[in-house]
């Protein structure tokens, strides 16, 4: 007693730093949660930069093999455990001053070997894919690998080391985590601009909010983050509580008769967790709104590029169109009078015209007006389909803002904010109204 009579005033203040850190813990967990309900999924083909929620398959044209199990995969993490256990004698002074000895048993797993291995690779939904660099990501993969054997078993050896551990008991278990080739995903990270070819990538940026790779569905790991809030905050009232309680206890007062500090105690705790959850939903609120923005000026884009790009890109069409008919018809032209002169006698020197065409088309190798053509539909239904995406984009997240400032009790926050409906995406004007390509080519 006399041990810890010097701590006993503190206990209090102890459970409150620990219960305020579980508070601190419990909001930041339903600050992700939030985070992952207000993020719309993109397609891989309608990635912008910035956070984005990706949902689809691994995919990779080399992939790894797994060490333990031999499974294709985009990365791996393998572990070797091995068992031991000891008897130990030890010598004590008992509370009469007298020295005596005991014995007790221990034992354990001590780790002997691991590693493992990733790669980028691609994820792939029904629209395409995009690379994902996995460096720095929270990484939550499946279990494809969970045996434990003794010597006899090949597998002893034949993937573990020859040493064996002091205390050994020659019982090993084999465990690995992996993400497999071809396996659902969900992919929540920032997209950048990627340094080989034009297109975007998933990689690590220190100034996201979050950066998860995961095998489980969203609404799996929007519930552990939900399941996590709660958890904590309920922890943290207990803690709040329970230093005032030892304190008391080892104070030899009846706890019984602090019921009023108690409660006294787990109101202020309850205090701090209303005042912590209005300024995360604030927050969140915040952080929705210029989402929203942000998909917005995502559809400007968009909508520019295809006001900028269309008419310049049907122009050099008709430019090259023209031209190539012109030049078809002099070749035409010159190889007919060319048959029609007989050999020895002067003619028009085709040859000549032949190396001039030569040189042409390899200044212009894209000289071809089916080329061209096809060139200018595949950029049309490129360009048409990044508008469908952004504006499909824009929609969801404005829809699920509006949501937001109904549903009660984010519309109190919302109203003491004044934050106001984002109305949908309703396309006017001529940078907006789709090109009409006959216009320009005929």
């Amino acid at each position: 007693m006399n041990n810890v009579a010097p701590v006993v005033p503190f206990l209090p203040w102890l459970g409150g730093v620990l219960a305020f850190t579980c508070l601190l813990f419990a909001l930041r967990s339903g600050k992700r949660k939030r985070l992952i309900d207000n993020l719309p999924t993109s397609k891989t083909t309608g990635v912008f930069i910035g956070l984005v929620e990706l949902k689809g398959t691994t995919e990779s044209e080399q992939p790894l093999t797994s060490y333990l199990a031999g499974q294709p995969c985009v990365l791996y993490q393998w572990r070797i455990e091995e068992h031991w256990s000891r008897t130990v004698t030890e010598t004590y002074t008992d509370s009469d001053g007298k020295t005596r000895t005991r014995t007790r048993h221990e034992s354990g797993w001590k780790t002997v070997a691991e590693g493992g291995e990733r790669i980028p690779f691609y994820l792939q939904d029904d629209c395409g894919v995009i690379l994902v660099r996995p460096e720095g990501a929270k990484l939550e993969p499946t279990t494809i690998f969970d045996e434990g054997c003794g010597t006899s078993d090949p597998l002893y050896y034949g993937k573990g080391p020859p040493e064996a551990v002091a205390d050994s008991d020659f019982r090993r278990r084999f465990s690995e985590t992996a993400i497999l080739l071809h396996a659902e995903l969900y992919v929540l990270g920032q997209a950048r601009e990627r340094q080989d070819v034009v297109a975007p990538e998933i990689a690590q940026d220190n100034s996201a909010p979050m950066f998860l790779i995961s095998t489980r569905t969203e609404e799996q790991i929007s519930s552990g983050f939900r399941w996590g809030f709660w958890g904590l905050a309920f922890l943290g009232v207990v803690l709040c509580i329970a230093g005032f309680v030892a304190k008391d206890t080892l104070s030899h007062v009846d706890p019984a008769r602090q019921l009023g500090v108690y409660l006294l105690a787990a109101l202020g705790f309850l205090l701090a967790s209303v005042l912590g959850w209005v300024w995360m939903v604030y927050n969140s609120l915040i952080d929705l709104r210029q989402r929203v923005r942000q998909g917005w000026s995502q559809v400007e884009v968009q909508l520019k590029r295809r006001h900028d790009l269309i008419p310049n890109l049907v122009e050099s069409v008709k430019g090259l169109r023209d031209y190539e008919q012109e030049l078809q018809t002099e070749l035409a032209e010159l190889r007919s009078q060319s048959d029609a002169t007989p050999p020895g006698v002067e003619g028009p020197d085709y040859r000549a015209c032949g190396k001039i065409l030569v040189a042409v088309r390899e200044r212009y190798p894209e000289l071809t007006a089916q080329e061209s053509f096809a060139n200018l539909q595949k950029n049309l239904s490129d360009t048409e389909q990044r508008i469908a995406l952004a504006r499909g984009y824009f929609n969801q997240i404005a829809t699920y803002y509006n949501g937001r400032l109904e549903v009660v009790p984010d519309r109190f926050i919302a109203a003491l904010g004044r934050f106001k409906p984002q109305q949908l995406m309703a396309a006017n004007g001529f940078e907006r109204a789709p090109v009409e390509v006959k216009a320009f080519v005929s």
